[in-house]
Parts: C-alpha cells; sequence; structure tokens
C-alpha cells in the first residue's frame, strides 16, 4: 500500500505559480502512474493531471494544458504539480493519487486511490 502526503499549497495572486509535491510512502511507487485532482467547495473532484510509472507521458485536462506540468522523481519518491498562471476559479483542494487501474491517461476518478490529505490552494484576484 502507497501512502501519500501532498504539500506546497498556499495563497497565491492570480497569476503566479506554485509547486505541490507529493511524497509517496511504500516500496511500490515506481510501478504506479500517479494523477492530480482538485475538488472546489461545493464541486466534484476533478481530473488535473496524471504521468506514467517511468514519467515518459504526461496528460491534461484541458483547462490547465501549457499552464501545468506533472513530473516524478522516483529515486525520491516523489510526484510534483508545477501550476503556472494560476486562475481565482482554481482555488481547491488538490490530491494526489495512484493510479491503480485503468488505461494510461485515464481521467476517471474510480481509477485512481490512496488519497493523500491534499493541500490547499487560494488563488485570489
Amino acid at each position: 500500500q502507497v501512502q501519500l502526503v501532498e504539500s506546497g499549497g498556499g495563497l497565491v495572486q492570480a497569476g503566479g505559480s506554485l509547486r505541490l509535491s507529493c511524497a509517496a510512502s511504500g516500496r511500490t511507487f515506481s510501478s504506479y502512474a500517479m494523477g492530480w485532482f482538485r475538488q472546489a467547495p461545493g464541486k466534484e473532484r476533478e481530473f488535473v493531471a496524471s504521468i506514467t510509472w517511468r514519467g515518459e507521458s504526461t496528460y491534461y485536462a484541458d483547462s490547465v494544458k501549457g499552464r501545468f506540468t506533472i513530473s516524478r522523481d522516483n529515486a525520491k519518491n516523489t510526484v510534483y504539480l508545477q501550476m503556472n498562471s494560476l486562475k481565482p476559479e482554481e482555488t481547491a483542494v488538490y490530491y494526489c493519487a495512484v493510479q491503480a487501474q485503468g488505461y494510461s491517461g485515464s481521467t476517471y476518478l474510480g481509477d485512481f486511490g490512496s488519497w493523500g490529505q491534499g493541500t490547499q490552494v487560494t488563488v485570489s484576484s
């Protein structure tokens, strides 16, 4: 079982940047694709980005393409989400998760598990 801990959230002005980290425990981290999701108040959790287990392929929600970058360092058991040009509507709790099933590039919430506790990102206008 992989346990995940997100960090790096905070308050940023619109147009600013943040880098989120997701530290994983467990020896099988490098065997899994990983994803980032977010959940705004009163809304459903939504897919943001994912990365294959070797990092050779990445996938993004249309709304973040060109602004967000997902990466991973398997030697450090860590996945990152670099977020640039942030918008107020992207205020949410950001979660990382293990892709336990499904095809590469899946955005389906049910394909992911071992959720971390989340990290709050607040973008002020």
